[in-house]
């Protein structure tokens, strides 16, 4: 790689929109690869950009750092995506972006609803949770993970 072809961390900053601190966390993270100059500073491929963008874009559907390392990692000499890279990996997320989907879509139905959550202080929650039954399936917002109301099963079912 040429001279010509690396950008400082501040010119990738500049240029990707991202602060120099994510930067270095993403490169600590083996996200992106850098080299030193030869006083110390870090120096980054132009095609740094391209990989950054897959980052932020991977992030923005909901997959973790962890998801985005290995996704990288599977690319031939940890090379920038293309945009068949990204279509083909892409594909491999959809089961979990259609999940994350559903699961927004349940919390907007149920926004001013009994949660599950075994407070029992709305006045419909007895009528949706008596007895706290979601809370035998388990912690949290049970009907907001997914389960359904006792009450509602009945009439439905």
């Amino acid at each position: 790689m040429q001279a010509t072809d690396l950008l400082a961390i501040g010119a990738i900053s500049q240029r990707s929109g991202m602060a120099v601190s994510a930067l270095r966390f993403y490169e600590s993270q083996g996200l992106l690869p850098s080299v030193r100059s030869e006083g110390g500073h870090r120096l980054f491929a132009r095609a740094s950009l391209r990989r950054i963008a897959f980052i932020r874009a991977a992030q923005s559907v909901g997959l973790a750092l962890p998801q985005i390392q290995a996704a990288l990692s599977s690319l031939p000499e940890h090379r920038t995506p293309t945009p068949q890279d990204w279509q083909s990996l892409s594909q491999a997320w959809l089961p979990a972006l259609d999940a994350q989907i559903q699961t927004l879509q349940r919390l907007r139905e149920q926004l001013t609803s009994c949660i599950g959550c075994g407070c029992l202080s709305l006045k419909n929650c007895p009528l949706y949770n008596a007895q706290d039954t979601a809370g035998q399936r388990g912690p949290g917002p049970r009907y907001w993970l997914g389960d359904q109301p006792q009450a509602a099963q009945k009439r439905g079912a």
